[in-house]
């Protein structure tokens, strides 16, 4: 019998990351199409079914080749039926049936599932979690994502919103307003844009200097990573912004770990490019607010797939459905 491939689908805002991955979580071929949102997101699916059938063709395989397409999403979905509740940046009307479009486009099996859900089972099959069955996955990016694992399964709650970990309060009184209408939320504080706010504070202060005060005077703005990059050299303001992210990232991790005992916690997206100096401040909060049994058992670690990890979760969908 020839190798079986699964289409893995990782579904973006602007772009969308497309892979032909074998039963063993490995990425054969990988490409990314435009996210077309515009008449409200009618030509999504089908732009990937186009897609898939295009690179078929291009490598010269058979579609009998391909088993099933596990698809990451953004937004609260509908499990049993793959519809996707509501999304503010893709065009679509609420309830939008995208299991039922992409399988009558493509006649394949089709399962949906969260994107963060997604980035999390990637880590676990074949990345920085791998052989794990228990296991929470942060991503830190423009905003903060989690996914929940338990016993191999991902946790999605009565209404599939488990795994809000940037939306934990991290802050209950004061703290800085939350997209989500919430405030103090630690998305506010742990992702990029979080980052970026909590330096212009303190840059604003009248006795502000250093690397960073410099960058902000020729470049007119700062990032995360000049942040992190301005710690690394020892800038004194971007050292104590770390430190202000790290022990609230910290402390809600210790948090989680102390009410689920993950075998490893794993940080991902782009925040976590920053490395040992941000994950190394982070185990110090970590056990500093973790149960001592909790302490000794979880571990926490940088991701490892990157942008390829939605993907590969998606993937894995189809996998553990079809029982391959």
């Amino acid at each position: 019998m020839s190798e079986q491939w699964i289409v893995g689908v990782d579904l973006g805002g602007t772009t969308t990351k497309i892979a032909f991955i074998n039963l063993k979580g490995e990425i054969l071929h990988k490409w990314e199409v435009p996210t077309d949102n515009s008449n409200e997101g009618q030509n999504i699916t089908s732009n990937i079914a186009n897609a898939i059938n295009q690179k078929l063709a291009d490598i010269n395989e058979q579609k009998s080749k391909l088993v099933g397409i596990g698809m990451g999403a953004p937004g609260p979905i509908d499990y049993e039926t793959g519809v996707v509740l509501n999304v503010v940046n893709l065009g679509w009307k609420d309830n939008f049936p995208l299991q039922e479009s992409l399988h009558s486009l493509t006649a394949l099996p089709v399962v949906i599932e969260n994107d963060a859900n997604c980035a999390a089972l990637g880590e676990m099959w074949n990345g920085a979690g791998k052989g794990a069955r228990d296991l929470v996955c942060v991503t830190l990016g423009t905003g903060v994502g989690g996914g929940v694992i338990a016993n191999g399964d991902i946790v999605r709650g009565i209404n599939g919103a488990a795994g809000e970990i940037g939306h934990i309060t991290s802050i209950p009184f004061g703290g800085a307003p939350c997209n989500c209408g919430k405030s103090g939320c630690l998305e506010t504080i742990a992702s990029a844009t979080g980052i970026v706010r909590l330096a212009e504070i303190e840059l604003s202060k009248a006795e502000a200097k250093g690397k960073l005060a410099v960058l902000l005077s020729e470049n007119g703005k700062v990032t995360a990573k000049d942040v992190f990059d301005s710690a690394r050299n020892g800038d004194e303001l971007a050292k104590k912004i770390v430190d202000e992210v790290a022990f609230h990232l910290g402390f809600v991790l210790a948090n989680i770990a102390n009410t689920l005992n993950p075998e490893t916690i794993v940080l991902g997206g782009g925040v976590s490019r920053a490395g040992d100096i941000l994950l190394d401040a982070v185990k110090v909060n970590f056990s500093l607010f973790s149960f001592s049994a909790v302490r000794d058992s979880t571990t926490l670690s940088l991701a490892t797939l990157g942008n390829d990890a939605g993907a590969i979760g998606a993937a894995w969908l189809i996998k553990n459905k079809l029982d391959l």
